[in-house]
């Protein structure tokens, strides 16, 4: 199976990002690609960087971004990873990636873990997800769709992975401040690729992350802006890059072979050792009493 992933800088406005879009789903179906995955909020700018009433506009037109998205993923014959913002009822709003799957809805996604950190004020316009940590079922397998900030905690890719989810996907929106030193854009970087990696791993499934790149000022003024870094990836269940990109923009694209993870479980047999009496402090934020 051939899996796709787009990576792309915010252009000034929805319509050259949908256009943009489009034509490179476009491209990659005609390649063969039958799943192909966007990146976080992929219709616009990263708006979170402050907190501004005027950005739940976005929200308003959700059910008309789900029958366009649906159009195009039924017109290119593929299974399409799309990140929306969400309005589900008048002050009620998430960050849902919708799955579809040759025109149909195959489930969606509300994220669940939200941050609220300088520049990443998502808990102001998200409230968290509601409909757990569920696999998507679709013609091209079984998907474990989590969103960004999801990609740090190990509990949501083993729980996906628990239920039966052949791939984990991440859309996500990640970057620098430019004021950082270049020894901690390192390290951050490196830490958001191998927490990634450690998932594929523990879990025996190979793993899809797309991200942004490119610069995206602040509008409010009260940032520095967000330099996104990109570095999207795909890499097999014990952690091997197949394709990853750099800082710029690029679509990524490998040949899955979903087989290759019974392979490898049987061999890392990490799900037959799980001492699952024993992890009830799981169920806690923390073990002090």
């Amino acid at each position: 199976m051939k899996v796709s992933l787009i990576q792309m800088a915010y252009r000034g406005s929805k319509e050259k990002m949908v256009a943009q879009s489009v034509a490179k789903i476009a491209g990659l179906a005609k390649e063969g690609s039958g799943l192909i995955v966007l990146q976080e909020l992929h219709q616009g700018e990263y708006f979170c960087q402050s907190e501004d009433t005027r950005f739940f506009e976005y929200a308003k037109d959700f059910k008309e971004d789900l029958a366009f998205w649906a159009e195009v993923s039924r017109e290119h014959n593929v299974v399409l990873v799309t990140s929306l913002f969400e309005m589900r009822a008048p002050g009620l709003y998430h960050n849902t990636a919708v799955v579809f799957d040759c025109g149909a809805i195959a489930g969606k996604y509300r994220k669940m873990h939200i941050p609220d950190d300088p520049g990443f004020y998502e808990k102001f316009y998200f409230t968290p997800g509601d409909l757990g940590f569920e696999p998507i079922d679709t013609s091209v397998g079984r998907l474990g769709v989590l969103v960004c900030w999801d990609q740090w905690f190990p509990e949501a890719a083993r729980i996906m992975a628990l239920k039966g989810a052949e791939i984990l996907i991440y859309p996500t929106a990640i970057g620098w401040f430019d004021s950082d030193e270049e020894s901690e854009k390192a390290r951050q970087l490196d830490a958001w690729v191998t927490v990634q990696r450690g998932h594929a791993i523990a879990n025996g499934v190979p793993l899809i992350s797309a991200n942004r790149c490119g610069f995206e000022a602040d509008s409010s003024g009260v940032m520095d802006g967000i330099r996104f870094w990109g570095n999207s990836f795909i890499c097999g269940a014990q952690g091997e890059f197949l394709a990853r990109a750099g800082e710029e923009e690029e679509s990524l694209s490998v040949e899955l072979d979903l087989n290759r993870s019974k392979e490898v479980r049987d061999i890392w047999p990490f799900m037959r050792d799980r001492r699952v009496e024993y992890y009830g402090c799981l169920e806690k934020i923390y073990c002090d009493e």
